[in-house]
């Protein structure tokens, strides 16, 4: 807020002469409905330090700054509210607008890579990863608008435990290789996991065997091993691709874990000869991380030698630190994966990796069960595959918004609806796939802000004909709100980059939809005179850009009607 930032400094200095104190200043907007643009509580902060009341604080400050160009008056225990012309906000917004407004250059020189949705090879993509896939396409765009380079990876699940499951079923599948699918691989995954686990509860071992040595066929290279694990990626690779297509977002590399077994193993090798990791009798390998508050070591190696994602991380993490040379690394993953990331980064800062990572967490996807309760999304209770989620997505919206709609733009919404779903709350919290509100057209939603944007378009096609004239007179009082809002934008892409609270952009472009359609409602564009009919016009062109960028750093785009 450049207009506050003169008046900020006024009163900062006002009560340093006055109570010989140093107090921050700080302004936030007010609601429509109270006296005032902007509000400080500066003077309920202040009154305890000086021993006054803080109505009578509020007094002496608003004496003291005099005719300083602002409408400013006392309210409720001592706030002081500030009213701003509309004039001046639109002077202030002109100031600082361009073709990128608010897009900075704070990362200017810095490179980050983007880790998502990192999905395994043979298996459907899943719900489960519909949340590392928005959220780390929104880190890339955000990252991007603050300035960074942005490196984006796939870091595929295509070696471990997983592989040998699926060779071993696949082999007592029978299954033809030219007619298997990734749902047949799906299926084998589900039944072999079933067939181990009461393998297990008898006391047996000859499946699980079988796993582990496909395993440690594929690490050494066997021609059987590497081409069934060829072949699986492969299908998985077309479908995956197929579905991140629909979602909207993609990735540069997809470098799986396989890339970097030879790579990890030979650094717990070299880590272990220099006493930073330890191996145990059993001949597997840890790392203790009782310096960094972590008492439970981490497991580098297994005791037959075999990779373990640590391994095959560190083995990634040296390759990115050795040839992307990042200055940060987002891991776009679950919660649940929490204290594995608090190892894998405590361990990493052991060795001598000197690179900032992040891990961006976030809750689960739930669903309200046929009995009512809240839970989350399973394939025996609900929609589980991506290519289902869709599919119910966009039938929804066809039902909702009519056959009118072409293809594409059914599309846009139904993944749009889905994407701000999932960035309506602090993505810490569990986020509830909850049909009649995802879709609504009122309330907070995605196809809420799209229609917002497309009545933004509509009116300027409406009138791109209309010669428009010097606005210079006109009051922009009637746009003051949308005006406030508008500068707004440029805070909100930098805070969303500190912590990835992507939430804040979501209601940002929430507020702004509203009041856009408050301002439709009671403002004429189209049937106004030419002076403000052309201020008007001036001011949808910017609201479209805002509005549209927002929702494009969500992964978001507009449709061309709804």
């Amino acid at each position: 807020m450049c207009i506050m930032d003169n008046l900020r400094e006024q009163i900062k200095g006002l009560i340093n002469d006055l109570y010989g104190v140093d107090e921050t200043v700080d302004f936030a907007s007010v609601p429509s409905e109270i006296e005032g643009d902007y509000s400080t509580n500066v003077a309920m902060r202040l009154a305890r330090q000086v021993g006054k009341n803080p109505r009578q604080i509020a007094q002496e400050i608003i004496d003291g700054l005099g005719d300083c160009g602002f409408g400013l008056t006392i309210a409720g225990p001592g706030f002081i509210n500030v009213s701003v012309s509309g004039k001046a906000l639109k002077k202030q917004l002109d100031d600082v607008w361009s073709e990128n407004y608010g897009d900075n250059d704070s990362g200017k020189g810095k490179v980050a890579i983007s880790e998502y949705p990192s999905t395994n090879i043979a298996k459907p993509y899943s719900v489960g990863h519909l949340r590392p896939g928005t959220q780390g396409w929104a880190a890339k765009k955000v990252l991007e608008a603050n300035g960074w380079k942005v490196i984006t990876d796939n870091h595929l699940g295509d070696v471990g435990t997983p592989f040998g499951i699926w060779a071993t079923g696949f082999k007592r599948a029978g299954i033809p290789e030219d007619k298997v699918t990734i749902y047949d691989l799906g299926d084998i995954y589900i039944q072999m996991k079933a067939d181990l686990k009461a393998e297990e509860k008898a006391g047996g071992h000859e499946l699980a065997d079988q796993c582990q040595e496909w395993l440690l066929k594929l690490e050494a290279k066997d021609s059987e091993a590497v081409k069934l694990s060829e072949h699986f990626k492969e299908i998985s690779m077309a479908h995956t691709h197929e579905i991140m297509g629909r979602l909207g977002i993609s990735t540069e590399l997809e470098m799986g874990e396989s890339c970097f077994v030879e790579r990890g193993k030979q650094a717990v090798a070299e880590y272990l000869e220099k006493g930073l990791f330890e191996k145990n009798d059993d001949g597997s390998v840890i790392c203790r991380l009782d310096e960094y508050g972590i008492d439970v070591p981490m497991l580098m190696l297994k005791s037959n030698g075999a990779a373990l994602y640590a391994t095959t991380d560190l083995g990634c993490m040296l390759y990115r630190a050795e040839n992307l040379h990042p200055d940060k690394i987002v891991y776009a993953v679950g919660a649940e994966q929490k204290f594995y990331f608090e190892q894998l980064f405590a361990m990493a800062k052991k060795v001598g990796i000197e690179i900032n990572n992040y891990h961006l967490w976030f809750g689960t996807i739930d669903q309200i069960s046929p009995e009512g309760k809240r839970e989350k999304m399973s394939s025996r209770k609900g929609v589980v595959l991506m290519e289902e989620l869709l599919n119910d997505a966009e039938k929804r919206v066809r039902e909702n918004f009519g056959a009118e709609l072409s293809d594409e733009d059914i599309a846009k919404v139904a993944v749009g609806a889905i994407k701000y779903s999932d960035f309506i709350a602090d993505r810490k919290t569990g986020i509830l796939y909850d049909p009649d509100k995802i879709f609504a057209l009122t309330g907070q939603s995605g196809p809420f802000c799209q229609y917002a944007d497309v009545r933004l378009r509509r009116i300027l096609e409406k009138n791109a004909d209309f010669e428009r004239v010097n606005a210079a007179d006109y009051d922009w009082e009637a746009e003051k709100n949308i005006l406030q809002i508008l500068l707004k934008f440029p805070e909100v892409v930098a805070q969303a980059c500190e912590n990835f609270e992507m939430h804040k952009i979501a209601g940002f472009a929430f507020e702004l939809a509203q009041e856009l359609n408050r301002y439709y409602e009671k403002t004429p564009i189209s049937t106004a005179e030419p002076i403000e009919k052309s201020a008007r016009l001036e001011m949808i062109v910017r609201a479209d850009q805002v509005l549209a960028r927002a929702l494009d750093l969500l992964g978001i785009e507009i449709p061309s009607k709804m």
